[in-house]
């Protein structure tokens, strides 16, 4: 057997993965997840005139980490977390780190501004509160007049010239 052939059925890192696992039992399990960009959930509530946005950011730091905007009638919620983890086992350390941006955004109607809008951290979830989100967006009813058309639109439509 050729030394290439051999070679094109090793994989070369397999026998390092094992040794890591070995070495490190669980903590070698950790889930290998993208480092790039993550969606963090949302949700959208009414609370009378009130918009509510809650989204999970467990971990963040909201001070240093996350930023909330209104830019052209849109909420804008962007970050990046970073996720640091190590462990040391009879004197052998591992560390992983994890990191990506992130950014979520809402429309909003014309008639909010940003002093409507407050936000506040708590227990991994940020919630934001746009005051009066909803007020004047109720359904407005238009008096029908009864009895005959306006003549007045028979009389326009006949000043107007012909081609």
């Amino acid at each position: 057997m050729s030394t290439l052939s051999l070679w094109a059925r090793r994989d070369p890192f397999a026998e390092f993965d094992a040794l890591v696992r070995n070495a490190f039992g669980p903590v070698a399990t950790w889930p290998a997840r993208r480092t790039t960009a993550f969606t963090p959930a949302a949700e959208v509530s009414r609370d009378g005139d009130d918009a509510v946005v809650r989204v999970e950011l467990p971990g963040l730091d909201p001070t240093n980490d996350v930023t909330v905007e209104l830019d052209r009638g849109r909420l804008v919620i962007r970050g990046e977390r970073r996720d640091e983890r190590t462990e040391e086992q009879d004197g052998r350390g591992l560390r992983e780190v994890r990191y990506g941006s992130f950014q979520r955004s809402f429309d909003l109607p014309a008639h909010v501004a940003a002093d409507a809008i407050s936000a506040s951290y708590d227990a991994g979830v940020l919630s934001i509160r746009v005051a009066g989100a909803y007020a004047g967006n109720q359904a407005q009813r238009i008096t029908i007049a009864s009895g005959t058309p306006s003549t007045n639109l028979a009389v326009e439509a006949a000043d107007q010239p012909t081609a």
